[in-house]
């Protein structure tokens, strides 16, 4: 198995750090400014060399995910490895389309005139990504970047150490470092980036850290996506297929040891209906990882030991109904669900990431409503329910980011729906399509034509006002 190499970064002075990131930064912008980037057959060259640079490390990348995580190889390809290349395909594949000037409908105000909108690269961007899915969330907005042609630094997460030293010397070693680079390092590399005038921020990770990410960026006016986190609640009514919700809710959330910014943070259940749900709880987690799911090749562990200590905080032995048992030197939580009546309950206190899973009842979906409105916008929203009325009230009375109807996680499998938050769990979406926006000034621009030049807009104005509001009433 890998080891992590030592963050060079952080053996060095802070003045070295620092004149490292700023001389970085000073050859990408001139090599953006060089214009090496905005060519498309550049792009898809840079993309083709990412796709098989990736292809070629595979097996390293699956070592440093199991090193990390012991995080097992079906979970690193699909949500990893797997993610990555259906995004590098959809861009490959679309990338002209995408870059063509888009032309729109003109105003016979303009007449005559023409005009478009062209997507224009915003230069020199900064992707900064968290521990939980250390490829899936560097690459994919790094994919954006480049299929809208421009130059990226990356800081991945030092806590997924094994990761990101397997991240670093891949890139180093095939793409140039006026293109993109990876810098490692911890907060304070981050805060020395963050001081650094860029073009285009895009950050993955806790909300409370989004609020400092956003507060930098406003010293430069940098525009930024924020991809942050919450309480994502998994509602399930009456009507509800209760086997095949229990095994989708569970999968969902013991998925990377319920380290996902995505996974049902918690489970709102019909009263009439909440021991079956968690009986069938029961039923799917030991059919998932045996009676013994600390023996399973197939359920990963805690990143590191200070996780380990806020989770084990939450396991309250009144309210363990299924599981609960730890391991301290594995960093091993089992699989884990807890019956509650409150939101006082310290599982409900911040967004929990780990195999814990708090279950509350309610008596109708207007509480079920009430309870999730009262709190901050989740990321993600799960509803199970065979009633399409019902189905119809959640979309129209709750709002989140995106999520399923009888079904977890999935929406993300799907490059071509934009993912993203809303309030304090994001700003701004990404995935598809949606990627190559996000990194695209979309550049209005109206061509005039010169054959004809009328003199109404010219002063003086004299009487015109009158012409003008008549020429608008019947526009």
């Amino acid at each position: 198995m890998p080891v992590a190499q030592p963050n060079i970064a952080n053996q060095l002075p802070k003045e070295e750090v620092l004149e490292k990131i700023q001389l970085l930064h000073r050859l990408q912008r001139g090599y953006f400014a060089e214009d090496h980037t905005q060519a498309v057959s550049f792009r898809k060259e840079q993309l083709r060399k990412l796709q098989q640079v990736l292809k070629q490390h595979e097996q390293e990348l699956f070592d440093a995910l199991y090193a990390d995580f012991r995080k097992p190889a079906l979970e690193a390809f699909g949500t990893e490895i797997g993610f990555i290349e259906l995004e590098l395909k959809l861009a490959l594949k679309n990338i002209e389309d995408w870059t063509k000037p888009r032309k729109v409908l003109e105003s016979l105000i303009n007449f005559p005139a023409k005009s478009y909108v062209y997507p224009q690269p915003y230069g020199v961007a900064l992707i900064i990504s968290p521990w939980n899915y250390p490829l899936n969330l560097l690459f994919a907005p790094l994919i954006g970047a480049m299929a809208a042609g421009n130059c990226a630094i990356l800081k991945p997460s030092e806590i997924a150490a094994n990761t990101a030293a397997i991240v670093k010397r891949i890139i180093s070693q095939n793409f140039d470092e006026r293109y993109i680079a990876v810098v490692e390092g911890g907060v304070e590399t981050t805060q020395h980036l963050l001081a650094q005038r860029f073009d285009y921020i895009f950050f993955t990770g806790s909300t409370q850290v989004g609020k400092v990410i956003m507060k930098a960026a406003a010293e430069h006016l940098t525009p930024v996506t924020l991809e942050l986190g919450g309480k994502s609640p998994a509602i399930v009514d009456m009507d509800a297929d209760l086997e095949m919700a229990a095994r989708r809710i569970c999968w969902g959330k013991f998925l990377n040891a319920g380290q996902t910014c995505v996974a049902p943070d918690y489970v709102l259940v019909q009263e009439d209906v909440k021991e079956e749900l968690i009986q069938q709880m029961a039923k799917s987690i030991r059919d998932f990882y045996g009676e013994q799911p600390a023996n399973s090749p197939d359920f990963a562990r805690i990143i590191n030991d200070r996780h380990f200590e806020r989770l084990s905080k939450m396991l309250t032995p009144e309210n363990i109904r299924i599981g609960g048992k730890t391991d301290v030197e594995s960093r091993y939580i089992a699989p884990t669900v807890l019956e509650i009546s409150t939101w006082d309950h310290p599982a409900m206190q911040e967004e929990i990431f780990g195999p814990i899973l708090p279950v509350i009842s309610f008596n109708d979906l207007n509480e079920a409503i009430t309870m999730v409105n009262r709190h901050e916008k989740p990321l993600a929203l799960y509803f199970f329910s065979t009633n399409k009325t019902q189905q119809q009230r959640i979309l129209r009375e709750v709002t989140f980011g995106g999520g399923c109807i009888n079904d977890t996680l999935s929406h993300l499998a799907n490059p071509n729906l934009p993912f993203g938050g809303v309030g304090s769990s994001g700003l701004g979406s990404y995935h598809g399509i949606a990627s190559f926006d996000v990194f695209s000034h979309q550049k209005s621009i109206l061509d005039r034509g010169t054959w004809l030049d009328l003199p109404f807009r010219y002063p003086p104005y004299g009487n015109k006002l009158k012409l003008l509001r008549r020429f608008f009433n019947w526009l």
